[in-house]
């Protein structure tokens, strides 16, 4: 659960209060998070039942064109918070949100293992400074 003194200085609070209804809403929050950073973060935003966020987390920070990230990192926060769903998401420091053909790799296996778990992963969103790319809207043949 987010406390307010310790998120109130980073994410505003009408973010928290708020739902999540397209990959835009997700990309401002995570950039509102990291800011302009010099290197990839990987963020990971836990939700409720009604699409709002309840937990919203850096998972990995990584250098300026790559962040490790392992699905157990993600799920175990998701499965502490008790979400329903969850949207991850990095940034590319470059402002080319193009995803890699490992973005899209991950993308796929956190999918397959949120199927099973049974927590949606509703996107994979690329953002930067200004510009998002969400790898389940279109790079994901389903």
């Amino acid at each position: 659960m987010l406390s307010k003194s310790k998120w109130s200085k980073r994410i505003p609070l009408w973010y928290l209060k708020r739902s999540i209804g397209e990959a835009k809403d997700a990309a401002d929050i995570m950039r509102e998070l990291i800011g302009n950073a010099d290197r990839e973060y990987f963020i990971l935003i836990c939700l409720n039942s009604k699409s709002e966020p309840t937990h919203i987390e850096t998972v990995s920070i990584g250098t300026i064109n790559f962040a490790i990230i392992h699905p157990r990192e993600i799920f175990k926060t998701a499965i502490l918070s008790n979400a329903t769903s969850i949207i991850i998401g990095h940034n590319h420091p470059s402002e080319d949100v193009t995803p890699s053909p490992e973005d899209i790799k991950t993308t796929q296996r956190i999918k397959e293992i949120s199927e099973m778990i049974g927590i949606i992963l509703y996107d994979h969103i690329i953002f930067s400074e200004n510009d998002h790319h969400s790898i389940m809207e279109n790079d994901l043949d389903d």
